[in-house]
């Protein structure tokens, strides 16, 4: 006699190996760039027809994506599953979740950040395209220059300069790595930007902006020690930024934004 869940070779099967197959070649589909953001899948008859698979395991597939963030499904009558490419929020998303799970506190993910980009740093200064990396890092100061007075458009634009800096140094691993904590500590420079009467918030980005200045000198110039040891001062000086304003745990951050 077969048991439930057990095919007639003796191999146990589970109920969920189908919809998983699907979310597979889904999955496949769109890390490999057939399918893209924004791209239509369809409505959920036309996949259940065109997978040969009943409704339930469909669903049961399009639940495992749309958890991943890789879709989304709309409803009513323009509605369908619309693709999604995987990006550093999603990753930040996750990250932070798991890091909130177990209480790591707000400065453990500066710390790894601390950790990352004076090596970067380093790198970049000693690189070929030194002066047109330090250019860049300019227009990313400037646009965080043009939000100065803007709390949020302030820490999306800081966060893209860190996680630009690492990219520069030309590791694939490092610069996501770098994009995930950036983006999940753009929540903590949101935070402490914020107006407060006990404190000049716009006084301490701007310090922040002629360290970036600075930082763009010392990488056109190609002095890489003096670079890495300029920014890692300045990772400090955050770090002590952060602590004096209370973000300690990740949960913070999710207050503010996840």
């Amino acid at each position: 006699m077969v048991e439930p869940g057990e095919a007639r070779d003796g191999v146990r099967r589970t109920v969920r190996e189908k919809p998983q197959q699907i979310a597979d070649e889904i999955r496949r589909l769109i890390v490999q760039g057939d399918l893209t953001e924004g791209d239509s899948l369809g409505r959920e008859p036309e996949l259940v027809e065109r997978f040969a698979v009943s409704r339930p395991s469909m669903r049961e597939a399009l639940r495992i994506l749309e958890a991943e963030g890789l879709i989304s499904v709309r409803r009513g009558a323009l509605g369908g599953v619309v693709v999604h490419r995987p990006d550093e929020r999603m990753t930040a998303r996750t990250a932070a979740l798991l890091l909130q799970a177990r209480g790591v506190p707000l400065m453990d993910v500066h710390n790894a950040r601390s950790m990352i980009e004076p090596v970067a740093v380093r790198l970049v200064a000693g690189s070929r395209a030194r002066r047109s990396a330090a250019a860049e890092l300019r227009r990313l100061s400037a646009d965080q220059l043009e939000a100065i007075e803007d709390p949020e458009a302030f820490g999306r634009a800081n966060a893209r300069f860190h996680a630009r800096l690492v990219e520069l140094a030309g590791n694939q691993t490092l610069s996501i790595v770098a994009e995930m904590l950036s983006e999940v500590l753009a929540r903590a420079v949101t935070a402490v930007s914020r107006p407060d009467p006990t404190r000049d918030t716009e006084a301490t980005r701007m310090r922040g902006l002629r360290s970036q200045a600075r930082l763009a000198a010392l990488v056109e110039a190609g002095d890489t020690a003096a670079a890495e040891k300029h920014w890692a001062e300045h990772m400090a000086v955050v770090g002590q930024v952060m602590v004096a304003q209370h973000a300690k745990t990740v949960i913070d951050l999710m207050r503010h934004g996840y």
